[in-house]
């Protein structure tokens, strides 16, 4: 039996996810995941399922959930034989290299081994010049897909999976599919005509031979909502009234927000999306931030009923996950309209789990933190505090409206005749050498599975 160090050389050999570059921020992104991928499952037109319920096995794996974990890949095998009856072999590589990490991670060394060697016969009977083989068009899809559920940064990577496999299997149209999503996700990072364009032009292709693929559908509205209005209109009713999947109709609430009288369309979708599927926490949280989104110009009165409406939401979506930063923060800003003490009192709490918290959310919270000491408590230098530490945190794209705050603050120590203090956050903007961030920067590179924005 060949040792532990060996054994993990090989491993990273491997075509699967845990070879792959996938980075979780923290807990909330791996739940997120799991229940997007269980809707993907439940909801594909095209024949990834086992893709996605293997990739469940590798996020069971950064919760150590081993026995779930091995749960899914069996699972994934029965998918398989179902959907790829006549390619099994090739289509369980990637399976079979999670299996292998799974047993490796449970020091079961013999059963690494046994998948080592189904991977390897593999690549003998392609004669593969690789130990294991890696450029299978099965494979690069599989790839394609996962990229793709990892978020619109990966889109660029995902393009050219699809691109790749098309080349060695130019037959399967389910990979113009992959292709045309990859796109759309490459356009939303970057912002690019050129994405935009070849987004628009294979996703009309894949609407026009997919007609129920509502999915596609909702991209190609986003797509089109400058250029044809009409069009995204009809494209996102379409989507509203006929798809069953909670996902993609939240995408369709989304696009819904662009333009604020159909905000309350907005409401009513998310509330399909709900009664479709009571336990997809995040729905809870878009919902209340719809409705506080409709206390702007409302009468005292109504405002006070959707302030209550959106609580009972925000608290939902904290009932049902714990790791889930963003309403905790909604949750915050109402609870302090009426007791400051409770409201400091849950942001002590969040950096206490700090551990558990994305940089993100991490630099949400002191920027939330640093307004709440600055506008309600008027505590100018713990307020300073609590940007700094904002800054100070690696990565994260909130360092742009922390700086704002701090160039602010610096004016209102000038403006107090605290020249010092101004002079500190000048010396420490210098030292932290800010950046502005780059094109397609703004959106969170989870915000396909997180809060609507």
């Amino acid at each position: 039996m060949e040792n532990r160090k060996t054994l993990r050389e090989k491993l990273q050999a491997l075509p699967c996810h845990f070879t792959w570059d996938f980075e979780f921020e923290d807990q909330a992104d791996v739940e997120h995941l799991l229940k997007y991928l269980t809707l993907q499952v439940k909801h594909t037109l095209c024949q990834n399922r086992d893709t996605y319920v293997t990739m469940k096995a590798f996020l069971y794996h950064h919760q150590r959930r081993y026995s779930d974990a091995l749960k899914s890949l069996r699972e994934a095998e029965h998918i398989l034989a179902q959907d790829h009856p006549d390619n099994l072999l090739r289509q369980a590589v990637l399976t079979y290299g999670n299996y292998a990490w799974i047993y490796y991670h449970l020091s079961n060394y013999k059963m690494v081994q046994r998948y080592l060697d189904h991977i390897a016969e593999l690549g003998r009977s392609l004669c593969s010049p690789h130990p294991f083989p890696t450029g299978l068009p099965e494979i690069l899809a599989q790839k394609g897909w996962s990229l793709l559920v990892a978020g619109v940064q990966r889109g660029v990577e995902a393009k050219e999976c699809f691109e790749g496999a098309r080349r060695r299997d130019p037959s399967n149209n389910q990979l113009q599919t992959g292709l045309a999503m990859a796109l759309y996700a490459a356009w939303e990072h970057l912002q690019s005509d050129p994405y935009r364009e070849k987004a628009t032009e294979m996703l009309e292709e894949v609407v026009l031979h997919q007609p129920e693929n509502f999915e596609t559908k909702i991209y190609l509205a986003r797509l089109l909502l400058q250029k044809d209005e009409q069009r995204a209109r009809t494209l996102l009713e379409e989507v509203a009234e006929r798809s069953l999947n909670p996902e993609v109709l939240r995408r369709a609430a989304k696009l819904c927000l662009r333009d604020p009288p159909l905000l309350s369309r907005a409401i009513s979708i998310l509330k399909k999306a709900i009664a479709l599927d009571s336990s997809y926490h995040i729905l809870y949280y878009d919902l209340g931030m719809c409705y506080k989104a409709q206390m702007e110009g409302a009468s005292p009165e109504r405002k006070s009923s959707l302030l209550t409406f959106a609580g009972e939401n925000f608290h939902q979506a904290v009932q049902m996950n714990a790791f889930f930063v963003d309403p905790m923060l909604e949750l915050a800003t109402i609870y302090g309209e009426g007791l400051l003490a409770y409201e400091e009192e849950i942001y002590a709490h969040l950096v206490e789990e700090a551990p558990n918290i994305s940089k993100q959310c991490l630099q949400a919270l002191y920027l939330q933190w640093g307004d709440f000491l600055l506008q309600k408590k008027n505590q100018k230098q713990e307020a300073l505090e609590k940007y700094m530490a904002g800054i100070c945190i690696a990565g994260g794209l909130g360092k742009k409206l922390l700086v704002r705050r701090l160039m602010s603050l610096a004016h209102m120590f000038w403006e107090d005749s605290q020249t010092a203090r101004a002079d500190t956050i000048y010396s420490f903007l210098q030292t932290v050498h800010y950046e502005e961030p780059g094109p397609g920067s703004e959106e969170l590179w989870w915000h396909n599975h997180r809060a609507l924005r």
